[in-house]
């Protein structure tokens, strides 16, 4: 075979490597993931990085095929969208540290693009397999991690809406029956100005956009009913 032959077969090779690269802030994960690489064929080391920014530029200048990426430094998913973005051949794979081993945590990774996710305590065989089935399959899940993924994240806790006073109640059925503010007030007893107050009350406690919108929303989640009774102005006490 000639020489020429044999820087063919070498680049071809080197071609068909996997690239690896890691952005983790513990130098000695990223010295342990560069000798694991140094060590392992098929594989070539590309690079490591401490911080989030110092491992985009490395990405967008070197293009590993696979990064893996510290959890406690991407822990809204920012810098995996911004690896992604500008390499979709890219494979991240999440070292998940136990601060971030939550199911929500993993399901806003695998939604910014994360394409595998292991624990940072997981044995290098482990890490050698989730490169692997990144690179060759598109996906990579710890066992240990793959049960709070099995079960959906619970719904960010909504704000309780806060209650009408007796008075806006009255108000926005008002409003519902078609009346403006004047005549709102002339049947309250009221004036003018202290309708506006309970209307823009209304309005915050809804969280609604005008009038119309409040009494939608109102209808709708039961705090007005179709039955509710008229308020005639005889029967309303004064403020």
């Amino acid at each position: 075979m000639g020489a020429g032959e044999k820087n063919g077969t070498a680049v071809s090779s080197y071609d068909r490597s996997i690239g690896v690269a890691i952005v983790d802030g513990t130098p000695l994960v990223r010295e342990g993931l560069a000798a694991l690489v140094h060590r392992t064929p098929g594989l070539r080391w590309i690079g490591a990085a401490e911080s989030a920014v110092l491992g985009q530029r490395l990405c967008e200048r070197l293009r590993p095929g696979v990064v893996l990426v510290d959890s406690s430094l991407d822990p809204r998913g920012h810098l995996v969208q911004a690896l992604t973005a500008g390499n979709r051949e890219i494979g991240v794979v999440l070292l998940v540290a136990d601060a971030q081993r939550t199911a929500r945590h993993l399901t806003v990774a695998f939604t910014a693009g994360v394409r595998g996710a292991l624990r940072r305590t997981a044995q290098p065989g482990e890490v050698l397999r989730a490169i692997q089935a990144v690179h060759l399959d598109g996906r990579y899940l710890d066992p240990v991690l793959a049960p709070m993924l099995a079960t959906p994240a619970p719904p960010p806790a909504r704000r309780p809406r806060q209650a009408l006073s007796r008075r806006e109640h009255q108000v926005l059925q008002l409003i519902a029956d078609g009346l403006e503010n004047q005549a709102i007030a002339d049947l309250l007893f009221v004036s003018v100005e202290t309708v506006r107050t309970h209307v823009k009350s209304i309005l915050r406690k809804l969280a609604s956009r005008d009038r119309t919108h409040a009494v939608a929303i109102a209808f709708r989640s039961g705090v007005l009913v179709v039955d509710d009774e008229h308020v005639p102005g005889s029967r309303v006490a004064r403020d």
